[in-house]
């Protein structure tokens, strides 16, 4: 299947206003958690192949944070929300009012926010693909890892069994004031579940 060439002009337009209403919504249930005004910049949305997911945040022996799900329903696939331990810290220090530690470790209480936080934003972006789709998606309980990037990667391998070929890229900043926070969110679908979510948009993905 060569994806790249198939996803122009609308079919992009399709994912890019998933990642819109999915921005808007996170942004809504983020900041009705945190009980404080939270935006969201428009979200860049790009389709890349599983290999390249590395390279996208630095490198396989970057080290990052991650909050990792498997994806269950009628399109399963797994989900990565990835950013820098920097940007995680921001996220819970400058949003969620949570008191600094050491810049190089976790508290279970920090993990624990950071777990809820992506929990929140994972279903709100799921959520969005599955009313565009009519197909059910839900994600699992989170898990959480800082770790170089590509062995997170080799870790969901082991963890889920399978990753599909290509990866939903989905850019997210989130605003509180001028404060500025990345993070990026890997939707990888089963081999079988791009079919599905594409056909279910009006976007065919092979030949007539």
């Amino acid at each position: 299947m060569d994806l790249f060439k198939r996803l122009e002009g609308f079919k992009m337009d399709v994912l890019k206003e998933v990642g819109n209403i999915g921005a808007g919504n996170a942004a809504t249930a983020l900041s009705q958690l945190l009980d404080k005004p939270i935006d969201m910049a428009v979200p860049k949305v790009q389709i890349l192949p599983f290999e390249q997911i590395a390279d996208k945040v630095g490198g396989p022996e970057q080290i990052v944070l991650a909050i990792f799900f498997r994806v269950e329903g009628e399109a399963p696939g797994n989900l990565f929300f990835v950013l820098t331990p920097e940007a995680g810290k921001g996220l819970l220090h400058r949003m969620a009012g949570i008191e600094a530690s050491d810049e190089e470790f976790f508290t279970e209480m920090e993990q624990s926010a950071l777990a809820e936080i992506g929990n929140i934003l994972a279903g709100s972006y799921l959520s969005s693909l599955a009313d565009f789709t009519g197909l059910s998606m839900s994600p699992t309980v989170p898990g959480l890892s800082m770790d170089m990037a590509g062995a997170i990667l080799n870790y969901g391998l082991l963890q889920f069994g399978q990753m599909g070929d290509d990866a939903l890229l989905i850019d997210t900043t989130f605003l509180e004031g001028n404060e500025e926070v990345e993070g990026q969110f890997f939707l990888i679908p089963d081999p079988e579940s791009f079919d599905k979510i594409f056909k279910s948009l009006g976007v065919p993905l092979q030949d007539d």
